[in-house]
């Protein structure tokens, strides 16, 4: 067995960033950006108004100076004119400053007297003013790679930007494996049971901006995985769930030989998901995942998703840790890196803490469906007190 820090090494050797295509920004959302992008503009492209209010000169800028309104300034429709001593200009958010004026007193701050203004206070230099370049100036760039967010689309489109380099998403074909497995839907024999790993892995890769090919159910028989591996050509990464451990009637552990899988590792020392693993089918990236429930979906979150970030183009990492502390007292661990089911709860001080499920049976998915961190113990972790700090991987 290898450790999960090495399974996941050599996962990320399997793969890598995939090709790049212009995408329009509009269906951009949750990509990754390629390479940098400069704006073609500089944001705000004048000197522009923060508040509603008035623009004036520095030298009427006095308590109890009264001013003539001489004209208006509104986003996308200027002033033209410049500001004369003894004038104000109406103005309003995000309209450019008229010409000679430095400066907006906000209309709190005075008192309209028809064509007249009375200034209540005086505004400093520049003050409720947004200067030109402020945000952006022509050139500068949005740096990848990087996850497409809502900031950084609003960004990049106010960069003038109406498509952008994005990695391709990988298509990822997946195969459930077992005489067992039924479709959702279909009346299980009495030996069987209802496929439901392939949909919870299909939803959490999908969320990761990858497309999912599910392909049909493979008996445990050589000719019926062939029959379905033959589905997946053309697909960047195929996962199998189930029959990757060592039984009899395991179907990818008995069919890599045969199939010409090229084995790159087999089982992790980590539980949930023991029975791991990866390698090449004719040259296409192939993770082999466990098939009780909780131990592929588990694996999913540890292994799948950090290798399909790497195929979009982010960097080659694990899942982000948090640490918390414990909300109850939890025994030694074993000699495997433990993935334990727990929810994180708010304490009388606000302050967020795990809890461990006390049923942590990797077939429980009801379990596992109310968890919303998986709590990591390191292999032969000494009994931990509650209180004490742990690390966690949200889900």
């Amino acid at each position: 067995m290898i450790s999960v820090e090495q399974a996941l090494g050599h996962l990320f050797q399997l793969v890598s960033p995939l090709g790049v295509e212009m995408v329009p920004i509009d269906q951009a959302g949750g990509r990754v950006l390629a390479r940098p992008v400069a704006a073609r503009l500089t944001q705000p492209p004048f000197d522009a108004s923060s508040m509603d209010g008035y623009a004036i000169r520095a030298e009427d800028a006095r308590p109890g100076a009264t001013l003539k309104v001489s004209g208006e300034s509104a986003a996308g429709r200027r002033h033209q004119d410049p500001v004369r001593p003894g004038e104000a200009v109406r103005i309003f958010t995000g309209a450019p400053m008229p010409p000679g004026a430095d400066r907006v007193v906000i209309q709190e701050d005075v008192e309209r007297k028809g064509g007249t203004i009375v200034l209540r206070a005086a505004p400093g230099p520049g003050e409720n003013v947004r200067p030109a370049g402020n945000d952006f100036r022509l050139g500068d760039t949005l740096s990848a790679p990087r996850r497409l967010g809502p900031a950084a689309l609003a960004l990049a489109a106010a960069m003038n930007h109406a498509e952008l380099p994005c990695h391709r998403r990988p298509e990822i074909a997946v195969i459930s494996t077992g005489d067992e497995l039924v479709e959702p839907g279909q009346a299980p024999g009495p030996d069987q049971i209802v496929a439901s790993n392939v949909y919870g892995l299909k939803a959490m890769l999908e969320a990761e901006g990858a497309r999912v090919r599910r392909l049909p159910i493979a008996g445990d028989t050589i000719e019926e995985l062939q029959a379905v591996l033959d589905m997946a050509r053309g697909t960047d990464m195929i996962v199998t769930i189930g029959g990757a451990s060592a039984g009899d009637r395991d179907v990818i552990a008995r069919a890599a030989e045969t199939l010409g899988i090229e084995q790159d590792f087999y089982k992790v020392a980590m539980r949930p998901g023991k029975p791991l693993m990866a390698g090449r089918l004719a040259g296409t990236p192939m993770i082999g995942l466990p098939g009780n429930p909780v131990s592929a979906l588990v694996c999913g979150v540890v292994f799948v998703v950090p290798t399909v970030r790497v195929m979009m183009g982010l960097p080659a990492a694990a899942q982000p840790r948090d640490r918390v502390p414990l909300a109850a007292d939890v025994g030694p661990n074993g000699p495997r890196e433990h993935y334990m089911r727990a929810m994180l709860e708010a304490g009388s001080d606000g302050a967020w803490r795990v809890r461990p499920f006390a049923r942590q049976d990797s077939a429980l998915l009801s379990v596992l469906s109310a968890a919303d961190a998986l709590l990591v113990r390191p292999p032969g972790d000494a009994p931990r007190r509650a209180g004490e700090v742990v690390e966690i991987i949200r889900i």
